[in-house]
């Protein structure tokens, strides 16, 4: 198939979850055979901290306005196969529409940030990425979230609701020896600034600093605020690019997972971190939420807090615990939750939508089934 996807970024990770997920999927799609367009608004904020260049199979195209890219868009939906358009797409509602009246075979909208989407149309506020019809003109929504979110999708206009999650690439992630630190951390935490993540890190991540003044707590992440309420004990990293992750994961004894509040109340909406981290080998604890229990076993494959004194207890448990816990965190991710699998499964999702009536090139099915 030729797939084309208008998104976000794929060439910078710099503050945004997009980029790591999309390179793991476009590496896995272009293996099964698969040729893949990704077109990239050039953002001066992206440009500037650039660290993926692209891989052999991948066409990777930047347009500067929405003309310019409404001109390149034009020259690949027409023969497309498939036509993606991302949640958070820069003109996403301008460029849906030119999606829509394209002759691609299969018009389909992939919503990283579902429950983001479905906050703002349930209050009645624009949502930019998305067209005046909504989802309605789409064959087939993909959705990063499962769960009731799926029903709230249909609700809202979609005609098939279908759950891709995130994954991980374990070409990229994965278990190194060396750290970023020469000792190592108690607790780690790994994430962009986010105002409604704020409540659960202090209380699983800066109170539990100030509970052991004397261990030492390391974060990574862009975007916090000059008034963050710093302790002594934290260590910070501005940016850490992917290809620096598992140098972090490996720079502590336990690493934190704090989920996004809209995330969190909608549930089923596993963050990348999860499954990053775990393939790094390292153990982690994390905020509770509705289906968590489907991706990874609570007490046996990741651990999970809801104040401060759940992860002082967390950190101060034995290391052979963890490490256990750590294994098995690994096992089942690498089993059930890596780009390769996803991107079976996307290709299986996007062959059912096919079967229902929508005219994709039937050879490239026989070719890669």
């Amino acid at each position: 198939m030729k797939i084309v996807i208008f998104g976000l970024t794929i060439s910078s990770a710099w503050g945004n979850g997009h980029a790591t997920l999309w390179r793991g999927l476009c590496r896995y799609l272009i293996m099964r055979g698969h040729r893949v367009v990704f077109l990239e608004k050039d953002a001066p904020y992206y440009s500037a901290h650039r660290d993926f260049e692209g891989m052999p199979g991948l066409q990777l195209l930047f347009y500067n306005d929405f003309a310019d890219g409404t001109r390149m868009g034009r020259a690949h939906t027409e023969d497309a196969d498939v036509v993606i358009v991302t949640s958070y797409c820069p003109q996403g509602a301008e460029v849906s529409a030119e999606v829509l009246t394209s002759r691609a075979g299969l018009k389909v909208f992939y919503d990283l940030d579902t429950p983001v989407t479905l906050d703002k149309i349930s209050r009645g506020e624009p949502v930019p990425y998305l067209p005046n019809g909504g989802f309605a003109g789409f064959d087939l929504v993909l959705s990063y979230t499962g769960g009731r979110a799926l029903d709230e999708l249909m609700k809202f206009g979609a005609k098939q609701a279908v759950p891709l999650y995130g994954s991980v690439d374990p070409l990229v992630h994965r278990l190194v020896k060396k750290g970023i630190l020469r000792d190592r951390a108690d607790l780690s935490y790994l994430g962009t600034y986010s105002e409604d993540r704020q409540d659960a890190l202090q209380r699983l991540f800066i109170d539990a600093s100030r509970k052991l003044p004397r261990g030492k707590f390391l974060l990574g992440g862009s975007l916090y605020p000059a008034d963050f309420p710093w302790t002594k004990n934290i260590f910070y990293l501005k940016h850490v690019a992917p290809s620096d992750h598992p140098a972090f994961y490996a720079s502590s004894v336990l690493t934190l997972n704090v989920t996004r509040g809209p995330m969190k109340a909608m549930g089923w909406c596993p963050s990348g971190r999860l499954f990053e981290a775990a393939a790094c080998g390292a153990p982690i604890l994390s905020d509770n939420w509705e289906g968590l229990g489907h991706f990874f076993e609570p007490g046996r494959e990741i651990l999970l807090a809801e104040d401060t004194k759940d992860a002082v207890e967390a950190i101060m448990m034995g290391t052979r615990r963890l490490a256990r816990i750590a294994q098995r965190g690994k096992d089942r991710v690498l089993a059930e939750h890596t780009a390769k699998k996803r991107a079976a499964e996307l290709e299986s999702i996007l062959y059912d939508a096919a079967a229902s009536g929508k005219n994709l090139v039937e050879k490239a099915w026989i070719c890669s089934a």
